[in-house]
């Protein structure tokens, strides 16, 4: 045998011993996968759906994003297996390890990751321009406001943060692009959204209308931090056409979460990917900038999924013990 075809032997040889390995290293993946988001019109679809359509291209997989009411339904779907990956908020991710869910109160939720972290959620107020409501002291008593899907983050906490700013209202519940219909059609009066930025049902609604965006003052944005686990936070006024300065808000970090069981080296390549494209997580929604492992340090609450921590790790970031599955 001459030392070239020796070569090329040896070379198939090891090609096949890879792929060999790599089929092997995929027996116990699912076959298929579904990533929980909410409802259409807010960034958690839009991002979500991006996020498991790029997944399953990358991987070789079938995935998608499915339609949910939100954060904490998510906790829920993918506690009990009925969904592999999902997006939360860390403030219904404390309430579910806790056992504090508004969806299941007394259950532990303890087969919920982190994986990694997506972005922060702004609390912001959108009306028409002619309701005259500029600021949130405007807003009248029995006012109609929508907060999106029942039990969605924006249900959970906005309602009681517009309590404790003394704001009385009619509470309505939907999703955000049928709720944006409903403000323009004159049928409520407030969208108190909570969703990462841009919002599309907002952009939608500049494009066909005049609104308001409505920011919180000095001392009510204090007020709110004080009472609730949001920190503050400023909307660029480059967000909207509508903002001519930024606007003063409160918010709360979202990371991607999957079940604690799901296999190793599945979730592994799913943090890789995530964690080394940021260029194609931007591609699908602008607010995955803050996608980044250094900003895993806002997940206080959640133990990190063993196939996250190992690509952390690998890549010099560091796990605190208590938060290692």
């Amino acid at each position: 045998m001459s030392i070239k075809t020796h070569a090329l032997t040896a070379t198939l040889a090891g090609a096949m011993c890879l792929a060999t390995v790599a089929q092997a290293d995929r027996e116990d993946w699912p076959e298929n996968f579904t990533v929980g988001t909410a409802s259409q019109g807010g960034t958690y679809f839009v991002y979500g759906s991006g996020w498991a359509n790029m997944v399953a291209d990358e991987l070789g997989l079938s995935g998608g994003g499915e339609v949910t009411g939100g954060p904490n339904q998510n906790l829920a779907l993918v506690h009990t297996g009925e969904v592999a990956l999902g997006l939360t908020t860390m403030g219904p991710a404390a309430d579910a390890v806790a056992g504090k869910s508004s969806l299941a109160p007394g259950v532990q939720m303890d087969n919920v990751c982190a994986l990694f972290p997506m972005y922060e959620t702004p609390f912001s107020i959108t009306t028409l321009a002619d309701s005259g409501i500029e600021s949130i002291s405007d807003i009248p008593d029995g006012a109609s406001i929508g907060f999106g899907p029942a039990a969605s983050t924006s249900d959970t906490y906005f309602p009681a943060m517009l309590e404790t700013l003394g704001v009385e209202f009619d509470r309505r519940n939907g999703g955000w692009n049928d709720l944006g219909g409903q403000l323009q059609d004159g049928l409520i009066d407030v969208i108190a959204f909570a969703a990462g930025i841009p919002i599309p049902a907002v952009s939608q609604l500049e494009v066909q209308t005049d609104v308001n965006i409505v920011e919180f003052t000095e001392e009510e944005q204090a007020k709110v931090m004080e009472e609730f686990p949001v920190s503050a936070f400023s909307i660029p006024a480059d967000t909207y056409q509508t903002l001519e300065d930024d606007a003063r808000a409160v918010s709360m970090w979202n990371f991607t979460i999957a079940g604690c069981d799901l296999p190793e080296d599945f979730v592994y390549e799913i943090t890789k990917l995530s964690m080394e494209n940021n260029d194609k997580m931007r591609d699908i929604h602008r607010s995955a900038e803050f996608s980044i492992p250094e900003n895993l340090k806002y997940n206080t609450v959640l133990p990190f999924h063993p196939g996250a921590v190992r690509w952390y790790e690998e890549n010099g970031y560091e796990i605190p013990e208590e938060l290692k599955r």
